[in-house]
């Protein structure tokens, strides 16, 4: 950062560090409202004091201690002129007390994962409340992820806050009796954490770097707290999706569709590890959904070229994750996989009869998958309304430039 103004690295500072000093107040302060003031607050004095004083050897660490000792003034003055003093004075001498070490905030927002996923929460208030705190999502992103309404998940996310502080819900992170049931939250929270970066729900960019690795560093986190094949094929999921982060859009940010990508320039580092651990997990023989996606990913890493993928093995991974996990999007999934194998005619009588169900109707993928089913049986009236129509329903402005193209190429 040397070289930068102090105003763009005290911003810079906050894109990749907000998070993790929340996590760390949160645990110091015993609370989210406080520790959200405390973080502002110290991002507010760092502005005016880095100026003055140059940008600290450990910023976090100089941010957490200011925002800290900030809300410590707050309630020792707000405690000389209230009723409840004993209350504010007790809570001081706690926050004083509290200590923390540079070795204890890596750990932090694993911690924070469990607390939001904790099951004296509402299971429907727990991944937007860790998505809210923990990943810095916005609501609006929130609520699009989840097809719910942001007033709908911003009362959840009030909600289940109120429900920590008032339950004193701890801070940690459980025993490894308690993990099993408290997993299956943390997993599908984590990915996501990932999915928001690896395609951004709105934008101008499709990838938010900053989320996948965040994602794909909780995951290893995680594996190594509780090595489970679960936990594995995830993390292979993840870095699988990863290996093929350079390819996924041009120079100039436009999108570039999976047939259409340069492989040369996919990680095979990332793809050694993903194989490795998927192989690994696979053996273990109690996987489930993660396992099956990571294991449907490797055989498209495994294929050297689009037209080399084994997609007949594709649709049978598909068939058995369909039966593990009934749902519309592994349907639509399914659909594309089987077109590659049998031809589009069997691909859009899926989607068709997925839509016709009242699924997906919102969700632009599907439609997308309609048009170009359409368009490659030369039913191009039928493509263009589904293109329009999957235009209609993204925000993301490399996908809309992409299914613009798309249309363009009808006319």
């Amino acid at each position: 950062m040397p070289g930068l103004p102090v105003q763009a690295q005290v911003e810079r500072v906050y894109r990749e560090e907000s998070r993790r000093i929340l996590a760390t107040l949160i645990r110091l302060l015993g609370d989210f409202d406080l520790a959200e003031e405390a973080l502002h607050e110290a991002f507010f004095i760092a502005v005016e004091r880095w100026q003055r004083d140059g940008v600290p050897a450990n910023p976090r660490a100089w941010l957490v201690s200011t925002g800290r000792f900030k809300v410590i003034d707050a309630l020792r003055r707000r405690a000389r002129f209230t009723a409840s003093q004993p209350l504010l004075v007790a809570q001081l001498e706690a926050l004083e007390q509290a200590d923390w070490s540079e070795e204890d905030v890596e750990d932090d927002r694993l911690r924070l994962i469990f607390t939001c996923c904790h099951p004296a929460l509402a299971s429907d208030a727990q991944v937007p409340l860790t998505l809210r705190e923990v990943c810095d999502l916005t609501t609006e992103e929130i609520a699009r992820a989840f097809l719910s309404a942001p007033a709908t998940i911003a009362q959840r996310i009030v909600r289940a806050k109120a429900k920590i502080r008032d339950a004193k819900i701890p801070y940690q992170v459980p025993s490894l009796a308690e993990l099993p049931e408290r997993l299956d939250n943390v997993l599908r929270v984590i990915y996501l954490v990932f999915n928001e970066g690896y395609s951004a729900s709105v934008g101008e960019t499709l990838i938010r770097e900053d989320l996948t690795r965040e994602a794909i560093r909780l995951g290893r986190l995680l594996m190594e707290l509780l090595p489970e094949p679960e936990v594995m094929g995830l993390l292979a999921l993840m870095l699988l999706h990863e290996s093929r982060r350079p390819a996924r859009t041009s120079a100039s940010g436009e999108l570039i569709v999976l047939d259409e990508q340069d492989r040369s320039l996919w990680s095979a580092e990332l793809i050694a590890e993903g194989c490795a651990l998927i192989e690994r997990a696979l053996t273990l023989g109690r996987f489930g959904p993660y396992c099956l996606q990571a294991a449907i990913a490797a055989v498209h890493a495994e294929a050297s070229t689009a037209e080399q993928t084994d997609w007949p093995q594709i649709v049978g991974l598909y068939d058995v994750l369909l039966r593990a996990v009934p749902s519309p999007v592994v349907e639509l999934n399914r659909a594309a996989a089987l077109a590659r194998r049998d031809g589009p005619l069997a691909g859009l009588t899926l989607v068709e009869r997925i839509l016709a169900r009242g699924d997906l109707q919102d969700y632009h993928l599907a439609h997308s998958a309609r048009a170009e089913f359409c368009r490659q049986l030369g039913r191009f009236d039928e493509a263009r309304a589904a293109w329009e129509r999957a235009l209609e329903l993204t925000q993301q402005a490399p996908e809309r430039r992409f299914i613009e193209g798309r249309l363009k190429t009808l006319e």
